[in-house]
């Protein structure tokens, strides 16, 4: 078959692939939590520069004080799941990498610009005047960007059959415009990064890590009406989603595999339990369920990419050559970085209360 003839053989790993598995859900869960909050956030924070009352402008000058610390959390932490799925699933992402190569590379430039303009939205977020709105909207209309351009390569890693595209446009260029998932997967990210940063927002409010003179009251608030707002949406562009993956993939979730049918159902009971906690305004509560509903999402993510490839590949073709040393290294790394990370975080909030 001319598809998996596209398909290059996979590289061996050094250890069992269970143990993989397991860091790249972790590693990629704590990713996405971070990139929600860093795109949402912004995408919150471009709304409220908009509205031309002062609450809404203390609002969004209290999240300009927090994004340029959110790209960098969630670039870092990008770093792992990436590498992960390059071990696991090389073959296949470096393969949709390469057919899309001037967007995939393009993506490098376009974060370097919008980091660099959110931390000018927030040094100079008094001067910008009417400016910063134009500043703001620079820097998420990036970011929306280059989340499209990831929607692609992971959409375009999973269908083998669309590479022979490469035969009449070898410059590069290609996407995946035409998968009819394309759309609702990207609106699930995008609006599910407003929901999470809503949250974030008043979690921040919620534990008083707020800088600016934004009334936290207010603060929570919004975040909780985003949250719950964007959830709600949620729902809609989940069935959507659901409804345009090939046939053989969507039924895993509704009784031809066990496994995926329990994720789905605790997604639906989780995503009515945060919306009940956030209508509540049940802060903490609503974090805790959103939470394990973010979880569930990212192993439904998992099993939507093992039914796209299984005509292909499944994790246990892997070889394994046994050498755990590079295994062990980046758990101690892993953990030590986690470890100055939180001191760090600690050293800020002790001077800031010092400052206070």
């Amino acid at each position: 078959m001319l598809n998996a003839a596209l398909v290059p053989t996979p590289d061996a790993i050094p250890v069992p692939w269970g143990w993989l598995y397991v860091l790249l859900m972790l590693t990629f869960l704590l990713h996405v939590l971070l990139m929600n909050a860093m795109l949402g956030g912004g995408i919150i924070a471009l709304l409220s520069s908009l509205r031309k009352n002062e609450q809404s402008l203390l609002i969004s000058k209290e999240f300009s004080y927090k994004w340029p610390y959110t790209i960098a959390f969630a670039v870092n932490m990008g770093v792992a799941p990436l590498l992960f799925i390059q071990v696991l699933y090389g073959h296949f992402i470096y393969s949709s990498s390469v057919l899309m190569a001037v967007w995939w590379l393009s993506i490098v430039v376009m974060l370097i610009l919008a980091y660099y303009s959110t931390y000018i939205f927030d040094f100079k977020f008094d001067s910008l005047g009417s400016m910063r709105s134009l500043m703001a909207g620079f820097s998420v209309a990036l970011l929306l960007v280059i989340a499209f351009l990831f929607s692609n390569n992971m959409t375009l890693m999973l269908q083998p059959g669309r590479w022979s595209a490469y035969f009449s446009d070898a410059g590069g260029g290609l996407l995946n415009l035409s998968d009819p998932t394309l759309i609702p997967r990207y609106l699930h990210f995008v609006v599910g990064a407003v929901a999470i940063a809503g949250l974030y927002l008043a979690l921040v409010s919620r534990f008083n890590f707020t800088k600016s003179s934004v009334d936290p009251a207010a603060l929570q608030e919004l975040g909780m009406r985003y949250f719950t707002g964007a959830t709600a949406i949620q729902i809609l562009i989940g069935f959507w989603f659901l409804l345009a993956l090939p046939r053989e993939v969507m039924l895993l979730f509704m009784g031809k595999s066990a496994w995926g049918t329990i994720l789905l159902t605790l997604g639906l009971l989780l995503t009515v339990a945060a919306l009940y906690l956030g209508h509540k305004r049940h802060v903490v509560k609503s974090a805790l369920s959103a939470l394990l509903l973010m979880l569930v999402m990212v192993l439904m993510r998992d099993l939507v990419r093992t039914g796209y490839l299984a005509p292909y590949f499944s994790l246990g073709d892997l070889q394994v050559t046994g050498e755990y040393s590079p295994l062990i290294f980046f758990l101690v790394t892993f953990v030590a970085g986690l470890g100055l990370v939180g001191y760090m975080l600690k050293l800020a909030f002790d001077c800031r209360k010092e400052v206070e």
